[in-house]
């Protein structure tokens, strides 16, 4: 089978894709490839000058392309709600939620609402979000939501009895946790959403070379340069994730390449405590009490 490219991106005239964390590396590729194909594209950033400049960016690049820039922080449940009702506001339809934004490998830190803070960035913000623009997905037929996810959950864990991190901490132990958990929601997500006009769908870049890996120790970094691809390359199981006519509901896509770190994006598996199905339906339930917000399903 030929190797899958952004030529493979079928027209996205009409449609409208909002990105989190859109302004740079594999949000801003995301986004770029989208808007190259006709899509209305909203960058959805916490940085509103760095998402403005992108944007203009991407209209200087395609003349005529459709793109806005919506403020996001993650790191706030409010400002997650005003986001949402922003784009309610704005768009009667949304086609593909990318669910791309993240931290890695942070200091211990928290959220503003006292949430671990990958954990509550990476997990709990875009469950919210999701939750809050269901419904403008739910009226399409064809609509994705897509959630990054990374290799790095292999080596996570759902801590139920310490979720934030509070009796013992460790950069590389929160990130894995965070990474599980976009997964268990992306399969605990696509559970409900059958019967639906809409699926969910994850990906993961492999080793990219993005502003994520600021924080993470020399050692590892140097590591990860030696099989690290270009953000174009690290944004393409994402973009097919959302694009590809043949992607059905609750699959992943990675890298091609040896240890899923480098390639053309395919079809890949996830660990074994991603399938999880009572972590998945516990992880949901704490999910909604955390952050208040309730899907419009059944």
């Amino acid at each position: 089978m030929a190797a899958w490219t952004v030529n493979d991106i079928p027209d996205q005239t009409g449609r409208t894709a909002v990105i989190t964390g859109a302004n740079t590396g594999l949000g801003y590729e995301t986004a770029r490839a989208l808007a190259s194909k006709g899509a209305r594209v909203v960058l959805a950033v916490r940085n509103l000058d760095k998402g403005k400049a992108a944007a203009d960016l991407i209209a200087r690049r395609y003349p005529g392309a459709d793109v806005a820039v919506q403020e996001l922080d993650l790191t706030s449940l409010e400002s997650v709600r005003a986001a949402a009702d922003q784009l309610r506001a704005g768009h009667d339809r949304i086609d593909l939620l990318i669910n791309n934004a993240g931290v890695m490998m942070t200091p211990k830190q928290t959220t503003k609402d006292g949430f671990e803070l990958q954990f509550g960035t990476n997990h709990l913000g875009h469950f919210a979000l999701t939750g809050l623009l269901l419904d403008r997905l739910l009226a399409v037929p064809g609509s994705r939501v897509v959630t990054v996810s990374s290799n790095g959950h292999r080596m996570g864990q759902i801590r139920f009895d310490d979720l934030q991190s509070e009796r013992s901490y460790s950069r590389a132990g929160a990130y894995g946790q965070a990474k599980l958990a976009n997964l268990l929601f992306t399969y605990e997500l696509q559970r409900r959403l059958a019967g639906t006009n809409t699926i969910a769908t994850a990906a993961h870049p492999g080793s990219s070379a993005t502003e994520l890996g600021r924080n993470l120790p020399r050692i590892v970094e140097w590591g990860f340069g030696l099989t690290v691809q270009s953000s174009e390359m690290g944004a393409l199981p994402q973009l097919r994730a959302a694009t590809d006519p043949s992607v059905l509901g609750g699959q992943y896509y990675g890298p091609s390449g040896f240890l899923q770190m480098r390639g053309y994006p395919k079809l890949v598996s996830s660990n074994g405590r991603s399938h999880d199905i009572a972590a998945q339906k516990r992880l949901w339930a704490v999910s909604e009490a955390l952050t208040g917000v309730v899907f419009p399903l059944d």
